[in-house]
């Protein structure tokens, strides 16, 4: 039986995400409670795409939006026929900031797609995940950005996979979001092709340590966030990034640059003070609860 388009209208939640927690470099994600949310409509003629909130006014508002070419790729991976899309975007995650929201973008398309057809096993979450790296070309926020919750995620001969960490209850983060932008592929190529051995060791080691301290043990997330491999490698184009974590940690506070940056993501949150001196300095300081669960078809 063909796979057919079945609903004509769907609305999707996405969180965002921060990757690498430190030292688990295209590995470790976490999604966060700041929701884009989507309503995907099938139409006849020309795409069209409205966007409130975050890239309004910056982002493409024809095919080339990355959720119209994220939803056509799901309907032709499922086999389904494709159509004219309306998009209306509400959009909480901030753009270029390390937060995900490329991630998301795709993973709302690719759940949207999902959410028309008649045969959505078709797109399960094994798939979704396989279509976002191929966007993406990690998996490490499409991962969280699917399950919700913290992820880890590894690739073989089969594709991309993923499994949720352990977390426990009382993760409260501070996400630092400044004015400028950094895109992806400008932070990587601040990065190296190798690293000396003795750094590997160090992050292998920090990582299998933040495992514990996600899944309960909190008085080991200041040493488990500890990265030698990425964050200092990216100072000349994120200089205030690497001075706001430096000073964070040095006063005792889990900070990691969040993803590619340049927003920092704290594992646990600031005190009043700590965060007027950093408002003060021009940082917005958002306090999201951790998204315990991931992208979703909300019924219209």
């Amino acid at each position: 039986m063909a796979v057919r388009i079945v609903r004509d209208r769907v609305l999707v939640r996405v969180p965002a995400t921060s990757a690498n927690l430190g030292p688990g470099f295209d590995v470790l994600g976490l999604a966060l409670g700041l929701w884009d949310e989507i309503t995907v409509r099938a139409i006849a003629g020309e795409s069209l795409v409205h966007v409130d909130g975050e890239g309004a006014g910056q982002v493409p508002t024809d095919e080339s939006h990355l959720v119209v070419r994220a939803v056509r790729a799901g309907l032709e991976a499922a086999g389904a026929p494709q159509a004219g899309l309306e998009l209306h975007c509400r959009n909480a995650i901030p753009h270029g900031r390390g937060l995900g929201s490329s991630a998301a973008a795709v993973v709302a398309g690719l759940l949207a797609a999902r959410g028309m057809l008649s045969e959505p096993e078709a797109l399960d979450d094994a798939r979704i995940l396989a279509l976002a790296t191929e966007f993406e070309g990690h998996p490490d926020n499409a991962a969280p950005a699917i399950h919700g919750g913290a992820t880890l995620t590894w690739s073989d001969s089969e594709g991309p996979h993923a499994e949720r960490v352990p977390l426990g209850e009382s993760m409260r983060p501070t996400v630092l979001v400044p004015g400028e932008r950094l895109s992806t592929s400008a932070a990587r190529q601040a990065l190296p092709t190798h690293v000396p051995l003795v750094e590997a060791t160090f992050n292998i080691s920090r990582a299998a340590l933040l495992i514990l301290a996600l899944g309960g043990r909190p008085e080991l997330l200041l040493p488990a966030t500890a990265d030698r491999l990425h964050q200092s490698r990216r100072a000349g184009v994120m200089a205030p990034t690497l001075e706001a974590v430096t000073a964070l940690r040095e006063a005792g506070w889990p900070a990691v640059v969040s993803g590619a940056g340049p927003s920092v993501l704290v594992f646990e949150a600031l005190d009043s003070a700590t965060s007027e001196a950093l408002s003060a300095r021009g940082w917005r300081v958002l306090h999201p609860d951790v998204a315990r669960r991931g992208a979703e078809i909300v019924t219209l």
